[in-house]
């Protein structure tokens, strides 16, 4: 399994109050199994992990999102983080890199808050997808059909609900990131 992803380049898109282990457990996954993950931001410099309301680390942004290109990525993880997701999705930038990606039909994982970009680049609508369970109206209200579970695909869309889903998210999204494009 350490090569599926060989050659692929992986968008993790995060800011300030990424929720760190969701993060990096996708990370390690997406490089063990051969693909370059590179973090995007809306700002330059670095960004703050936190590990729930704790500070965490703080991780060095590759690109900015306004820098970056959609079409250069194969995949994209949108991890969670009350604020992070918070301020991605008032993040112009942020939500039209996931909705260019979402439109590319490109596979996207998401987990915990991460579905609130995806609300807001209008990209659940007659999808499938859990999430942490309080966004579990807004994602209904998006047109999604949400469901408590562990992990779920659907298409090219894997998403999980929080960070003891991430064993199950991590094997599923490179599993989903492997395969052949499913235009949604």
């Amino acid at each position: 399994m350490a090569t599926v992803l060989s050659g692929k380049t992986i968008a993790f898109v995060a800011t300030d109050g990424v929720e760190q282990v969701e993060l990096t457990e996708p990370w390690r996954a997406v490089e063990e199994a051969g693909a370059t993950p590179l973090l995007l931001a809306p700002k330059a410099g670095r960004i703050q992990g936190f590990n729930h309301d704790d500070k965490g680390d703080t991780f060095a942004v590759d690109r900015t999102v306004a820098d970056a290109d959609a079409d250069s990525f194969d995949g994209l993880v949108l991890p969670g983080g009350t604020k992070n997701a918070d301020r991605l999705r008032t993040d112009t930038g942020a939500v039209e890199f996931v909705r260019a990606f979402v439109d590319a039909g490109k596979p996207v994982g998401v987990i915990c808050h991460g579905p609130w970009t995806l609300v807001e680049a209008d990209a659940v609508r007659g999808r499938t997808l859990t999430s942490w369970p309080s966004l579990q109206t807004d994602l209904r209200n998006a047109g999604a059909n949400w469901v408590d579970r562990e992990v779920v695909v659907d298409a090219n869309l894997v998403s999980s609900r929080k960070p003891d889903d991430l064993p199950a998210f991590c094997a599923k999204l490179v599993e989903v990131m492997a395969g052949p494009r499913t235009d949604a």
